[in-house]
């Protein structure tokens, strides 16, 4: 049985903005093109399981009616109690044990989709195993960078790199253990 990793799946500006000032995600239009997801639905069926931050939670259901992957067992990271919603769990306890917990469990794939304070959490306590970065081609100049200062040094290791005629890039590392 191989154990489940935890992989993120995000798209950042070129100076490491996953949004701009007001969670404006508007750069992301530029790259936007007919018939290309950028390998998201290839990545999507290696999961069934999400986790994510009430704040990219809420502002998701700010944009559409439903919930995305709903068919998945979903983890809303958030400081208040709220009753499950379908596949939606609203969880407010230790992260370190629910990751562990899901890694542990059979099944595909976790995706942490964001928000930031979630990923860093994830860094801080080295549970993240995989990174597929998307970089969007523009500077945006501020906002809520996708790596904030405060956490450990974590090696990562190349798997691939690919490259869209829209200019994005697509980066996936595998984290590497440190040497104790």
């Amino acid at each position: 049985m191989k154990n489940r990793k935890l992989i993120v799946y995000i798209a950042t500006s070129l100076d490491g903005y996953i949004a701009k000032p007001g969670n404006d995600l508007s750069f992301l239009d530029r790259v936007q093109k007919k018939g290309e997801d950028y390998g998201y639905n290839n990545f999507i069926s290696t999961v069934d399981c999400v986790i994510l931050g009430r704040k990219t939670y809420d502002w998701v259901m700010g944009q559409v009616p439903e919930f995305p992957h709903t068919s998945k067992e979903i983890y809303v990271i958030t400081r208040t109690d709220r009753p499950k919603e379908g596949n939606i769990n609203f969880y407010s306890g230790s992260l370190k044990e629910l990751v562990n917990r899901l890694k542990k469990e059979q099944g595909k794939n976790i995706f942490c989709d964001g928000g930031a304070e979630v990923i860093n959490e994830l860094l801080r306590l080295e549970l993240i195993d995989e990174f597929i970065i998307s970089i969007i081609p523009v500077l945006v100049g501020n906002g809520i960078k996708l790596f904030q200062d405060g956490r450990p040094e974590q090696g990562v290791e190349l798997i691939s790199v690919k490259q869209f005629d829209t200019g994005l890039i697509q980066l996936h590392y595998k984290t590497t253990k440190k040497k104790r």
